[in-house]
C-alpha cells in the first residue's frame, strides 16, 4: 500500500513556527515515527510552498492508494488544488493540525472540503496518523 502525504506552505517550518498552535515537533521526526509505526505502508512525502508544484505532485500521485493533504493556507484560496483533486481517481483526506474553526474567520472556509473524501482537523500532528488509519481501513 502506498500513501502520499502532501504538505503546503510554511509547514516546512513545523517545530519552530507558532509552536503555541502547531507544537514543537518538526514534521520529519513525526514522519519517521509514522513510518516506523506503519512498516507495511509505503509513505511518500512532499512539501512545497508553491501552489503549482503541489498541483503537479497531486497529478503525479494518481497511482497511490490515498493522499493525506494539508494544503495549509492554500486550503482557503486554491481552486486549482481543488480541481487537481477532482482530476485524479485517488482518495484524498484533508488534514489540518489546528482546529481551523477556532481561528480566524478566513480559515473556516475550505475550497478543498467539497472535493475530498474526508477531513481531519485539530488533533495536532496526530491528525496525519488518524488520516492514515482511515485510508488503511477504508474508513
Amino acid at each position: 500500500m502506498k500513501i502520499t502525504i502532501i504538505n503546503g506552505p510554511n509547514l516546512n517550518l513545523l517545530g519552530t513556527r507558532e509552536t503555541d498552535i502547531y507544537g514543537s515537533q518538526n514534521f520529519e521526526s513525526y514522519l519517521d515515527s509514522i513510518r516506523s509505526n506503519f512498516p507495511k505502508v509505503r509513505i511518500e512525502y512532499f512539501q512545497s510552498n508553491i501552489e503549482g508544484e503541489i498541483i503537479n505532485f497531486i497529478h503525479e500521485s494518481k497511482d497511490c492508494n490515498g493522499i493525506i493533504l494539508n494544503a495549509a493556507a492554500y486550503t482557503h484560496t486554491s481552486i486549482g488544488i481543488a480541481d487537481a483533486i477532482k482530476s485524479i481517481d485517488c482518495k484524498v483526506i484533508e488534514v489540518h493540525i489546528s482546529n481551523t474553526y477556532s481561528r480566524e474567520e478566513f480559515r473556516q472556509k475550505s475550497f478543498l472540503s467539497p472535493v475530498v473524501s474526508g477531513i481531519i482537523i485539530g488533533f495536532g500532528l496526530d491528525s496525519y496518523r488518524l488520516a492514515l488509519e482511515s485510508l488503511i481501513t477504508g474508513g
